[in-house]
Formats: structure tokens, sequence, C-alpha cells
């Protein structure tokens, strides 16, 4: 049957795919609309399968909250080229899965990827967009933040971005975002140093043990002097403790304890596509 430019132009809206895709899946599919979407996929499918052992290291990383403050979420969309993650519908099409994981308050990378955008799965979207990117796409990471009062932050270039969670509703926004950016620009492991994992402490003392050996120190100092440099990492790598890098002069912890002495920090995330 003749396929009309119409049809073309409204299977491309549909699915994104280049115009000459379109037309040759609505005449491979006799003019089924939905018949062609399936040939789409399974193209994007054939490209996916060629493409499986290729890097996809580049891509976007991007957060944000919902409108109550009260949850938020980072989503993370590979591909394989620097080109494409700059590409406008690439990223329209990150936050589009990320409107959507917060709007149906999905947990998980699992859940987000058997949830339905406009009909279609996640997991069965990103093939799709790969058949037309022709690049290798993968969501490698989603997680969630639920708490009072949550605030996300994009480092410029979508390749690194944060998520923060407080112990108080209506936290000011500025305050907030200090500490959001200090966990993007310092890179924290923990919280505080109660919530250091145990096998990191360990590996510290060890680590410090054994520079105080090198060092000359008498075996019976090793671990007195082990335990003060562990002091020194926790001020270094935990966030609340952390030197704020907009008053060196202070630490995290008394930075919110000027804004409201109940105001702490209950959890964050951090993902960045260099480290």
């Amino acid at each position: 049957m003749a396929i009309s430019a119409a049809d073309v132009s409204k299977l491309r809206k549909m699915t994104g795919a280049g115009m000459m895709d379109c037309k040759r899946a609505l005449e491979e599919t006799d003019g089924d609309f939905d018949a062609a979407i399936d040939v789409i996929r399974k193209k994007g499918q054939a490209i996916a399968n060629k493409r499986a052992d290729r890097e996809a290291s580049e891509g976007v990383v991007l957060s944000k909250v919902t409108e109550t403050n009260k949850r938020g979420a980072i989503l993370v969309l590979n591909c394989e080229t620097d080109f494409v993650a700059k590409n406008e519908n690439f990223i329209a099409l990150a936050y589009s899965i990320l409107d959507e994981g917060l709007k149906n308050n999905i947990k998980t990378l699992d859940e987000l990827k058997e949830m339905k955008l406009n009909g279609v799965k996640v997991s069965d979207l990103v093939i799709e967009q790969i058949g037309v990117i022709g690049e290798k796409l993968d969501i490698p990471y989603f997680d969630v933040i639920e708490s009072e009062y949550v605030v996300s932050y994009i480092h410029p270039g979508n390749k690194l971005a944060t998520l923060v969670g407080f112990n108080l509703p209506n936290v000011e926004y500025q305050v907030a975002r200090d500490v959001a950016m200090q966990v993007a620009a310092m890179s924290p492991i923990a919280v505080d140093a109660k919530s250091v994992p145990q096998n990191v402490i360990d590996k510290e003392l060890e680590i410090g043990r054994e520079l105080a050996r090198n060092e000359g120190k008498p075996e019976a100092m090793l671990d007195k002097i082990a335990r003060g440099r562990l002091t020194k990492f926790y001020a270094e790598s935990t966030l609340l403790e952390q030197t704020f890098v907009k008053d060196g002069k202070i630490n995290i912890e008394q930075y919110l304890k000027q804004q409201n002495k109940e105001l702490t920090v209950t959890s964050f995330k951090r993902y960045s596509l260099n480290n």
C-alpha cells in the first residue's frame, strides 16, 4: 500500500526514528502502526546486540525532587559518545524517565525498568532508542531519598548530580543547596563517623598502623597513631565533619547548626560519570 508522508511523520513523532526507517517499517507492515513500532523496536534490539561489547561510558546524570521536597531521585542514562550525551532529545528522554519514576513513586532500578512510559516499558523504550540513535544505551543507576526535606543538585554539564536529605522540613533552599554542592565537590563517603562502614574503618586503621610502622614508630604506639589518623580521615571524608568549602573556618555540621540547632543531614546520594 502507498504510505503517505503524514503517516511517516506520525510514526516518527511516536518513535523518534528516522524518516526512512519509519517509511520502511510502515511499508513492511502495510501501514500497521503498532506492527511498525515493533519493527523499529526490533531494529533497536538488533543494533543493541551488535553493540553489546561497546562501552557506554558517556551520558547524563540527573537529579530531581518532588514539589513537596519530600522525595528525590537520581537517574543515569548512558550512551557511547559525548555528542549524543549533549543532544537535547537524549537529555529530554532521561528527564522523562526520571519524572515518571518520581511520579510513580518508583524505588529501585528494577522497578524503573519495568515501569511504563507512554505505554512502553522503559527497558523496551531504551532498546527502541538504540535503534533511533545508533549507540548502545543503558540505565545503570537509579536511586531515591525520602526525608523531611530533600534537595537536588546537578553540576553543569550533566555528568555529576547529588541528592541530600534533611531531618527537618522547609530548610532554607540556599543552605540545602550549599550542602548538596559540598557533596558534589568533596565526595564524602558517609554522613558522619557513626555511619562509616566497619570494613572501611578497619582498612583505614590498618593503613594508619602500616604508615606509622614504616616511619619507625614504636610498635606499642601504632594503634594510638592509627586512631589519630582515623580522626583526620573522618574530618576529610564524612560530610558533617568536612570543612565547609564556602567557609574554611567551620565544618558542615557547624554550618547547619548556625541555621537551626536541630538541623542535620539524614542521607545523601552522589553519582559522577568521571569517578
